[in-house]
């Protein structure tokens, strides 16, 4: 990493207290949030506090009538509970669909609610039983796990319908993070409320959200747009229909295709503030901020980064009606490598100029660089 390239700071964790070591003028940070000491499991047993009471929870269906309300949740294998049956635990736990988040990096990410629905659940459907099964392992938790992923997720939906037709309670999850983003399980909310079966959540971590209140970015109004296509005339496309949203925006992208995107961004986009978000909650987290040209140039030069990433782009400068130097320079860029509709189209959009202005304008500048 080169000298001011880079702004990087980090938690050292001594004595029960963070402290925010010194960082350099650049644009990034580093983070390092999971060198903590686990406690043993007996020790972490004699901190907890006593349980208190909480209210009950009502599950709501789609139309919106309440159903029986969802008793008080469960203790966790290894609480003040722990002598309790998985049956007992399980009856206390309203027949339903849960929603569980789970740990995006940092293993102890996931909320105590989390846990007591793992543990009471009839079953849990997840993406990858191996890594599930390592969540649950940890926590002492044996609830019997079921894939639901892409490849099964039509053959695997009827049977957990059937189940929750039965009167059973299932946790849905993916390997990290909320269920539902990016994911099939929003097929299986939608024909569990049109079956009438209650559905409710577990809230906790998420990536995206992440990653967004970490850039110094706009938070107001933003766009969650997934994964953009992988080949570079759908990429294009796709960016272009975003150029005139006035919103952050953000990505999630495959670290091997990060600096591809990053410049496709940047000539479809323009010079927008941005930022890229790596290992979230884990040692080595990472968020380098810039425009993204820079962020474009740097990953290119750098090669493909480790983990997860996310990529927030904040919204469009607030500025006058762009001059006909500005359109005609964005024209020059867009052209290189887009068909003159297509540039035409995604320049309006980037400068708020009329679609049919921009378009003879670059019937002009195509003709002006053809040989005579």
């Amino acid at each position: 990493m080169k000298p001011g390239s880079a702004r990087t700071s980090r938690l050292r964790r001594g004595s029960g207290r963070g402290s925010l070591a010194g960082s350099t003028a650049n644009h990034g940070s580093k983070f390092s949030g999971g060198d903590v000491e686990e406690p043993s499991e007996t020790a972490a047993r004699s901190k907890r506090r006593p349980r208190e009471t909480v209210p009950s929870g009502n599950l709501t269906s789609e139309s919106g009538e309440t159903t029986a309300g969802a008793p008080e949740a469960p203790e966790a294998p290894g609480q003040d509970g722990a002598s309790r049956t998985a049956a007992e635990a399980r009856s206390e736990l309203a027949p339903g669909l849960y929603l569980v988040a789970t740990p995006i990096g940092h293993a102890r990410d996931v909320t105590l609610r989390a846990l007591d629905i793992l543990s009471a659940a009839d079953v849990i459907a997840c993406e990858d039983t191996r890594v599930t099964s390592k969540l649950l392992a940890r926590h002492g938790i044996a609830t019997s796990l079921t894939a639901y992923h892409d490849h099964n997720a039509e053959r695997a939906r009827p049977a957990l319908l059937a189940r929750l037709a039965r009167g059973e309670r299932i946790a849905l999850v993916s390997d990290a993070g909320t269920p539902l983003i990016s994911d099939p399980g929003y097929k299986l909310v939608r024909a569990a409320l049109d079956a009438g079966v209650p559905v409710t959540t577990a809230p906790g971590p998420s990536s995206l959200l992440a990653a967004l209140v970490l850039s110094g970015l706009p938070t107001d109004r933003f766009l969650f747009a997934g994964f953009l296509p992988s080949k570079a005339g759908p990429r294009r496309s796709a960016l272009g229909e975003l150029a005139s949203l006035r919103a952050t925006i953000v990505f999630l992208e495959a670290p091997q295709r990060l600096a591809e995107s990053l410049a496709a961004m940047a000539e479809t986009l323009g010079a927008r503030q941005a930022a890229v978000a790596r290992e979230l909650t884990k040692r080595f987290e990472e968020v380098r901020r810039g425009d993204l040209g820079a962020l474009a140039r740097h990953y290119a030069e750098a090669g493909a980064p480790l983990g997860e990433v996310v990529v927030v782009i904040g919204p469009p400068a607030e500025q006058a009606a762009s001059s006909g130097d500005d359109i005609d320079r964005q024209l020059e860029q867009a052209l290189a490598g887009m068909s003159l509709r297509d540039a035409a189209e995604a320049v309006a959009r980037a400068t708020g100029a009329k679609r049919r202005d921009v378009y003879t304008r670059a019937l002009a500048l195509r003709s002006a660089d053809k040989p005579r």
